[in-house]
């Protein structure tokens, strides 16, 4: 899963996970997400059908890195 399309990175010392996703090679800065509602608030924004069931499902498309999932601080 190193390499899903969807990656939200390890919690920063700020709090907070940097949320990215990869489009044709490009990755794009979605924005930090301190909360799954963040999450979810970034991938309907970019038209991601289905954002809950993304965020809550085990999805391959969604990779989380160091720590775990659903954890900001």
């Amino acid at each position: 899963m190193e390499y899903a399309p969807i990656l939200v990175h390890r919690i920063s010392p700020a709090g907070g996970r940097r949320v990215v996703i990869r489009i044709r090679g490009v990755d794009t800065v979605l924005g930090v997400a301190f909360c799954d509602a963040d999450l979810i608030e970034f991938l309907r924004r970019i038209e991601i059908p289905g954002p809950d069931e993304l965020v809550f499902g085990d999805s391959e498309v969604m990779a989380w890195q160091g720590g775990q999932p659903h954890q900001y601080e």
